[in-house]
């Protein structure tokens, strides 16, 4: 019998997760495939309804469904709890119903240590943007003692992640003043789009510091870019992914796999996109 896992999103044809976990199932020797799955906003719970109906182990679920996902879930880890949302679902076959994970908190924290950002308590961390990606990574940074500043475009967006997700240290603004606050940051997170339409944040030097940009590929390609010629060590979000998909694999088959081999796979990939 073979069973059956992947990932629901709309679109979701990119998406490195099917390259990711079935190298991980043909490793293990587990006789399981991961497909890609695409589906509709607003029909997320039919979807899960009719997947019940089959060998399934878990899913993962991105946009537009990661609210969806948490609220159709039975159970929930404290991450996703606190976030509202989940990536990550496991079918219970017994009850019928689906647990609830968001593994994207751990997966960040992972990816910082694999850039070798290993100390965070106490230390002072921008992070640019204030949408869902931006919550995950808030909430990470806060449970591993950092002082967040969390800048964005629309300053109200800002306000509502630093109260529902920051410590008493944590202060939010508006973008425009990013320098000010970079200036005395260990680490600078950029969650925001801008890089999607080829432009870039100008940044004051680096010092060597980690700038770390969620997005990977061409999304990614000019602010990292532009962030090294100011000697900036930098990072992209392919660690990230890797790593929150890799607590995923953990949860369904109880086994950490090989991350450095995903990550080669998913680097290669991704440099021959055009």
């Amino acid at each position: 019998m073979t069973l059956l896992l992947g990932v629901i999103g709309d679109p979701i044809s990119h998406s490195l997760s099917p390259l990711i976990h079935n190298g991980w199932l043909r490793a293990a020797g587990i006789d399981a495939v991961y497909e890609a799955m695409q589906v509709a906003k607003g029909e997320l719970p039919g979807a899960l309804d009719t997947l019940s109906k089959r060998d399934v182990v878990g899913v993962n679920v991105t946009l537009p469904h990661k609210e969806a996902a948490f609220k159709a879930a039975s159970s929930a880890t404290a991450d996703a709890e606190v976030l509202g949302v989940a990536n990550t679902l496991t079918l219970n076959h017994d009850a019928g119903n689906w647990s609830a994970a968001n593994t994207d908190v751990p997966g960040f924290i992972r990816a910082l240590e694999l850039a070798g950002e290993t100390e965070l308590n106490g230390k002072t961390v921008t992070v640019l943007g204030a949408g869902g990606s931006a919550r995950a990574v808030v909430h990470a940074l806060v449970q591993n003692g950092a002082n967040v500043v969390i800048l964005n475009r629309t300053v109200e967006r800002a306000r509502l992640v630093c109260e529902r997700l920051g410590n008493s240290k944590a202060v939010y603004g508006p973008i425009d003043l990013y320098r000010d606050y970079i200036d005395e940051s260990k680490l600078v997170v950029n969650t925001a789009s801008f890089g999607h339409s080829g432009d870039y944040l100008a940044l004051p030097t680096g010092r060597d510091r980690l700038f770390f940009d969620i997005s990977y590929g061409r999304p990614a390609k000019a602010q990292l870019e532009h962030a090294k010629k100011e000697r900036w060590r930098t990072a992209d979000g392919l660690g990230m992914l890797v790593a929150q998909a890799a607590f995923s694999f953990k949860i369904w088959f109880g086994e950490t796999p090989d991350e450095a081999a995903a990550l080669r796979k998913c680097r290669r990939a991704v440099e021959v996109v055009p």
